[in-house]
Order: structure tokens, then C-alpha cells, then sequence
């Protein structure tokens, strides 16, 4: 076996990972494909000299890739076409009707990937590296060109929260989860549901 068939061999075994998280931070699966396939450009390019953990190196591509799709998304004003709800990762529950299973999959997707949506790219990076991913900041701070502490408060998780809990309270789930409908940040006096 040459040393690209190895390459190619390691890639394979780390493709899945690869497109989940592509897919979680662009919420697009064919940009999804799209970074996963950039980063094996950058990997049969460069080779594995110096790259002790082939996972995370490969995974820091990917993130490096996707901030630049979300960066020039966000600089065109671009919206991905659709949004598509994550792929199963795990088994069915025990007893869990799968049609149920699935309307709860769809809901809970889209309702992320609207949250999501409000993260500025180093925000919805550093978000989903950690929270999805258990990724370390040491590891994310170099990602974004920040320091750890910097990467730390990039992470959104309050700011996830915060719009999640306005979303939810100030209109119905479905209007969360439309593009066209989402609410606006509701002043203390108004109401986004009356006319």
C-alpha cells in the first residue's frame, strides 16, 4: 500500500466526523461535502509530516474551511438554500414510535439550526467545536485566532440560550423555526404577536 492509499484509507475512517461537523456549523450538507472535500485537497496537498493526531488536525481544517464559508456567507448576505435536519446518530429509544421519532429529530433540527443562525461564524464555530463536539478551547482559540478565554465567551452558549428562551416565548415553535417569521427582540413594552 503507497502512501496515498494510506492517506486516503485514514480520510475515509474520519469522513463521518468530518461531515457532521461541517454540516452542524453550515447547516447545509452539500457545503457540508463541500469542506470536507476542501480538507482532503489540503490534506493529499500537504501530507501527514508533523500531524501526530490525523482526527484533529483534519477536524481543525474543517473548521478553518467552514468559518471562511460562513465569513463570506455572511459578507454576500447568502442563506443556505435549505435546512436539512441532522442525521441520526444513535439508536431509536426503546418503545419510540419512529414516525415520532422523526417529527422530533425534524422540529428539534431546524429549531437549532434557526438558533444557530443568529451566531456570528466565530460564535457558531467555537459553539459547535464545544458544545457538539466536547472539542477543548486550548484547541478552538487557535481555530479562531483568539485566545482560549476569547474562545470561551465566542462560544454563544449564552447568547443560544438567551434568543431560544426569547424565540419561544414570544411566539409559537413554528414561527421559530420559519426564516421569514422569526420574531424581533421584543422591547419591554411591546409584543412582536400584536399588530
Amino acid at each position: 500500500m503507497d502512501e496515498h492509499e494510506w492517506l486516503a484509507e485514514r480520510f475515509e475512517e474520519n469522513r463521518g466526523h468530518l461531515r457532521a461537523v461541517a454540516y452542524r456549523m453550515l447547516g447545509s450538507l452539500s457545503e457540508a461535502d463541500d469542506a470536507v472535500q476542501e480538507a482532503w485537497l489540503r490534506l493529499s496537498r500537504s501530507g501527514t509530516d508533523g500531524v501526530e493526531n490525523l482526527g484533529g488536525w483534519l477536524t481543525t481544517v474543517v473548521a478553518r474551511v467552514c468559518l471562511d464559508m460562513l465569513r463570506s456567507r455572511k459578507s454576500r448576505r447568502e442563506e443556505p438554500l435549505s435546512a436539512h435536519a441532522p442525521e441520526s446518530t444513535g439508536s431509536r429509544a426503546e418503545g419510540m414510535d419512529p414516525e415520532h421519532e422523526a417529527v422530533l429529530a425534524d422540529s428539534v433540527g431546524l429549531a437549532l439550526m434557526v438558533v444557530l443562525d443568529t451566531l456570528a461564524p466565530a460564535e457558531r464555530v467555537a459553539f459547535v467545536l464545544h458544545d457538539m463536539f466536547g472539542v477543548p478551547f486550548d484547541e478552538i482559540a487557535p481555530i479562531l485566532g483568539r485566545t482560549p478565554a476569547a474562545a470561551r465567551q465566542l462560544s454563544g452558549t449564552r447568547k443560544l440560550e438567551r434568543t431560544s428562551r426569547q424565540c419561544y416565548a414570544n411566539s409559537t415553535p413554528a414561527m421559530c423555526m420559519s426564516r421569514s417569521t422569526r420574531p424581533t427582540p421584543a422591547g419591554p413594552t411591546s409584543s412582536p404577536m400584536i399588530a
